[in-house]
C-alpha cells in the first residue's frame, strides 16, 4: 500500500513540468499595453516575520531532579536561569501563482544560541484555486492538532508528551499532499488570524510519506513512514467553530542504544492513531486529543528495548477575556503518557501525569506574557537510570515578542 501511494505521488510530481510550462507560456505573451505592470522578481515577493520567547523556570521549584528534556532543557538540574526557548525568523512568499515558499530557521535550538533549520519547504498548487497542493521539503507532519499548532499561538508552554513523542520536533523531510476547498482554507486562516489559536492550514485531508528518523537527519532504514489525517472545522449556528479530526501513521524506527551489540534489536515497527476535538474559545473553549499505538520502549526488568503498547493525550479548558485592547486567556491542561520515546536513548520508558494552570496575557499584538504553574509526576527510565520517578512542581514564566 505504501509503495502504491509513493508511486502515485511520484507520477503527480512528474506531471508538474507540463503544468508549469503552460503557465510560463501564458505569462510570457507580449503585451500591447504600455501601462502593463512590471513583472516582480521572486526576491520582491518574499516577506519576513518572526518571534522570540524568553523563559524563566526557577521559581518555587520543589525538585531539581524533575526534568523534561523534550519539553524545555532549562527545567531542573543546573538550569533555572533565563533561557531563550525560541528565536524564529520566517521567510515566506508566493513566488509564483502556483508556488509558495516557506523557510524558518531557529536561532535558539537545542538550548544553545545556534541556528538550525526547522522548516524548509515549497507548496506546489495542482490547480488554479490551490485546493490541491503538494508540500515538498521539511515541514510539520500532519499528526495531532497541538503538534501542528505554532508555538507562537499555543497556550501551554510545551506540547504534551502523549502525541509529541510521535515525531521529534514535529517535523520531517518528505512529500505531503493536502486538499481543502477554498471555503475551508479561509476558515483555517481565520482561526489563526483572529487569535482563536488555530493549528494552521494542513488541508481538510492530508496524506504524506516521510523519512521517519527526525528532522535534519537522513533516513537510516530506507523505509518511509506513511501518515494521513482528516479534519473538519464546523461553523455552528452560535458562531463558534468546532473541529474534529482523526489521524494515524505507521513506519519503522532505528533506536539508539547505550551499549549497542550485534544481538540487540535496533529497528522497530511503530504505528499510532487517534482523534482530536477542538471547540474554539468564543469565549469558552476546550481541546481533547488522544492516541494509541505501539513502538519501542525500554524494559527495566530485562534491561532491553522491546516492542510495547503506548497511549496518551490531554484535555484542556480555556477562556478568552477581553479588557479594552488587552486579552487574557486563563487555561488548565491535564496530560498523560504511558510509553517509550523512540528518539531518546534506549527508547526511554516514560510514565507522565501532569497538571498545568496558567494565564496568557496579551498586552498588545507584539508582546505577551505567560505564567504557568506545573504539578508533575514523571518516570523516565533507561539503561543508565533504570529506576527514576520524580515528582514536583514549579512556576514557569515566558515573555514573547512577535514581529
Amino acid at each position: 500500500m505504501r509503495r502504491f501511494f509513493a508511486m502515485a505521488i511520484i507520477q503527480v510530481m512528474m506531471s508538474l513540468p507540463a503544468v508549469f510550462a503552460r503557465d510560463v507560456q501564458s505569462d510570457s505573451l507580449p503585451s500591447n499595453s504600455k501601462e502593463s505592470a512590471p513583472i516582480k522578481g521572486w526576491y520582491e515577493k518574499l516577506r519576513l516575520r518572526g518571534y522570540a520567547q524568553l523563559r524563566y523556570n526557577g521559581l518555587f521549584e520543589t525538585n531539581p531532579n524533575l526534568l523534561c528534556d523534550q519539553c524545555d532543557k532549562s527545567w531542573g538540574g543546573d538550569g533555572g536561569g533565563f533561557f531563550f526557548r525560541r528565536i524564529r525568523l520566517v521567510f515566506f512568499g508566493q513566488v509564483h501563482e502556483r508556488v509558495y515558499v516557506y523557510i524558518q530557521p531557529d536561532f535558539a535550538s537545542g538550548g544553545g544560541n545556534f541556528a538550525q533549520i526547522r522548516d524548509a519547504y515549497f507548496d506546489v498548487a495542482l490547480d488554479a484555486e490551490q485546493e490541491f497542493r503538494l508540500r515538498i521539503g521539511q515541514s510539520k507532519v500532519p499528526f495531532g492538532f497541538e503538534n501542528m499548532q505554532s508555538s507562537q499561538n499555543r497556550l501551554p508552554l510545551d506540547r504534551h508528551d502523549g502525541m509529541n513523542s510521535a515525531v521529534p520536533n514535529e517535523r520531517e523531510a518528505g512529500v505531503f499532499f493536502y486538499y481543502a476547498p477554498q471555503e475551508i482554507r479561509k476558515r483555517f486562516s481565520y482561526l489563526v488570524s483572529s487569535g482563536l489559536k488555530g493549528s494552521g492550514d494542513y488541508g481538510m485531508f492530508g496524506f504524506g510519506i516521510y523519512n521517519g528518523q527526525g528532522p535534519n537527519a537522513q533516513d537510516r532504514d530506507k523505509n518511509v513512514h506513511v501518515v494521513s489525517r482528516f479534519t473538519y472545522p464546523l461553523l455552528l449556528p452560535s458562531g463558534q467553530i468546532f473541529e474534529a479530526s482523526f489521524q494515524g501513521y505507521s513506519g519503522s524506527y532505528i533506536v539508539q542504544r547505550t551499549t549497542p551489540s550485534d544481538q540487540d534489536q535496533n529497528e522497530f515497527r511503530e504505528y499510532r492513531y487517534g482523534p482530536t476535538f477542538v471547540l474554539y474559545p468564543q469565549p469558552f473553549g476546550f481541546q481533547l486529543e488522544y492516541n494509541w499505538g505501539r513502538g519501542p520502549e525500554y524494559h527495566p526488568e530485562t534491561n532491553d528495548v522491546v516492542d510495547a503498547p503506548l497511549s496518551g493525550g490531554y484535555a484542556m479548558l480555556n477562556y478568552q477575556w477581553k479588557a479594552g485592547n488587552k486579552l487574557f486567556i486563563p487555561f488548565t491542561r491535564y496530560h498523560f503518557y504511558k510509553g517509550g520515546k523512540k528518539f531518546e536513548m534506549d527508547a526511554t520508558r516514560h510514565r507522565v501525569k501532569e497538571l498545568e494552570l496558567g494565564v496568557e496575557w496579551q498586552f498588545n499584538p507584539n508582546f505577551e506574557l505567560v505564567t504557568m504553574y506545573t504539578i508533575s509526576d514523571r518516570t523516565f527510565e533507561n539503561s543508565t537510570n533504570p529506576t527514576n520517578r520524580q515528582k514536583g512542581s514549579l512556576l514557569r514564566l515566558q515573555a514573547q515578542v512577535n514581529f
